[in-house]
């Protein structure tokens, strides 16, 4: 008995170490993002995959491409962010109306979907609520198409919490809800960015994944950046 004690015991210490080790590494990709007081105003419009659950804030995706711009000479003041984990885009809708800015905003991005997918609702809802959604970001910025910034959504079917569920189910539903949002996005003019493959590399590489096994780490949401501070710069001449 003392010998099982003692091996759970060391069990818990590994996980707490690699749990420990991952925060750091985390903590470290958002050391140093200074981000201005004024500059340019972001507003990210999302779900978990925004605010950047079970990651540092400055660690999440808006934050790093703020400070990505801002390093590129693009002063940009840290985000505005609307969203929630668990969201759907009729609970981002209401929480808009319920927040009733009245700014209007030099860059917004939207990346949302995934929780009406993991709720098994009508996709043809949610391509209204997108089209709803993707007009609400483009009053945002003002009517202009170049500062609007649409993300799309990542498979969370390859992370360990998919463990006994039907990975390609997962990934042919988020592919078809990813159709709708590009098909959607470029038909209205606007910048889309497809993150969904780069995603797909955490099935091989758990440092892409944050600690609750679920959510992307701050170095995958570092390769989105790669991919949107690109598409930024270049959309949006300020």
């Amino acid at each position: 008995m003392r010998k099982i004690n003692l091996i759970i015991l060391l069990m818990i210490a590994l996980t707490g170490c690699a749990n420990k080790a991952m925060n750091e590494i985390e903590a470290n990709l958002g050391a140093g993002l200074s981000l201005p007081k004024d500059g340019l105003s972001y507003l990210a419009l999302g779900d978990s995959y925004t605010i950047g659950e079970a990651v540092p804030a400055e660690a999440s995706f808006p934050y790093q491409l703020a400070a990505g711009l801002t390093k590129q000479q693009i002063k940009t003041a840290a985000p505005t962010i609307i969203a929630r984990t668990g969201w759907t885009t009729d609970e981002l809708i209401a929480a808009i109306k319920q927040r009733s800015l009245t700014q209007k905003f030099d860059i917004v991005t939207l990346l949302i979907g995934v929780n009406n997918q993991y709720r098994g609702y009508n996709i043809d809802t949610y391509r209204t609520e997108f089209v709803q959604l993707l007009n609400t970001a483009l009053a945002y910025a003002g009517g202009n198409k170049r500062h609007v910034f649409v993300v799309s959504i990542p498979d969370w079917g390859v992370t360990p919490f998919a463990q006994g569920r039907d990975r390609s189910q997962i990934a042919r539903e988020i592919d078809q809800y990813n159709a709708i949002n590009k098909e959607e996005t470029l038909k209205a003019g606007v910048s889309y960015t497809d993150i969904t493959p780069g995603s797909r590399n955490a099935a091989t590489d758990a440092a892409l994944v944050a600690t609750d096994g679920l959510h992307p780490s701050g170095k995958m949401y570092s390769e989105w950046v790669a991919k949107l501070l690109p598409e930024v710069v270049k959309s949006s001449p300020f």
